[in-house]
């Protein structure tokens, strides 16, 4: 069996299916779900992705790769989707970019697609914008808890912070050294509102966490809290790899 070093675009084996997600406003999203190829899922991740105005969908370097790993490196699965107005390469969702507001229709959706097909021990990871949908939309009962990458901390209130207090689930945030956006002692000074928060400050990283070093370290950070002691993840794979195309974006 040939021993493989996992690169920026290796594909480990998975399920993978298109999916669509359904509004309660009446618009269709567009997804994939990645699943473990031979086995049921210990956990999910529910994905929302960066500001799409910006470039962000639901090919995010980190999300894509989150999709091609850890289905097979930590039996997770990975929901990603288009939030409304957003294009990628599986598709453009219904409705238009709505700044954060209808999209509490989409997080509602992903959360539910989620529990309807008995997706085990949902966890909401946000990147950037996507951190904001889960912070102003994403408190729902129903959740283990919620990953932050680079949270800017625009359009979510201190009044949202609060109700995640409340709420009282698990709330993990990876804040890059350098963001562009909010760094670690402001973060830790924000989030000191929601005592259940952890705030790790991530020497080195930028708000993009580029580079393969960057992106190992919020996965094994996902997976380390996700399914404790099941991480760092190994950096070699024993068998059948894929290697995808080159990304023009995201």
């Amino acid at each position: 069996m040939t021993t493989h070093q996992i690169r920026s675009l290796t594909v480990l084996p998975a399920r993978r299916e298109e999916i669509e997600l359904h509004t309660a406003d009446g618009l269709t999203l567009v997804g994939e779900l990645a699943l473990p190829a031979e086995k049921d899922p210990a956990a999910t991740l529910v994905t929302f992705h960066p500001l799409p105005t910006h470039g962000g969908f639901m090919d995010s370097h980190v999300y894509r790769k989150a999709a091609w790993r850890l289905p097979a490196l930590a039996d997770l699965a990975v929901l990603r989707f288009n939030t409304r107005g957003t294009s990628s390469p599986r598709g453009t969702s219904e409705g238009q970019f709505d700044g954060g507001e209808a999209e509490r229709y989409d997080v509602a959706a992903a959360i539910e697609f989620a529990e309807f097909h008995g997706l085990p021990r949902p966890w909401l990871v946000g990147w950037s914008f996507g951190t904001e949908l889960i912070l102003k939309h994403g408190g729902d009962p129903s959740i283990e808890g919620a990953i932050l990458l680079s949270p800017p901390l625009h359009r979510a209130t201190d009044e949202d912070l609060d109700r995640w207090a409340q709420l009282g689930k698990p709330l993990v945030v990876l804040v890059p050294e350098l963001d562009d956006y909010l760094q670690p002692d402001e973060a830790r000074r924000r989030f000191a509102r929601v005592p259940q928060a952890e705030v790790i400050g991530v020497d080195g990283a930028k708000h993009l966490w580029v580079g393969e070093p960057a992106v190992r370290r919020v996965l094994d950070e996902i997976v380390g809290h996700v399914l404790p002691g099941h991480a760092p993840l190994p950096t070699t794979w024993d068998g059948e790899v894929g290697t995808a195309p080159s990304p023009t974006a995201g």
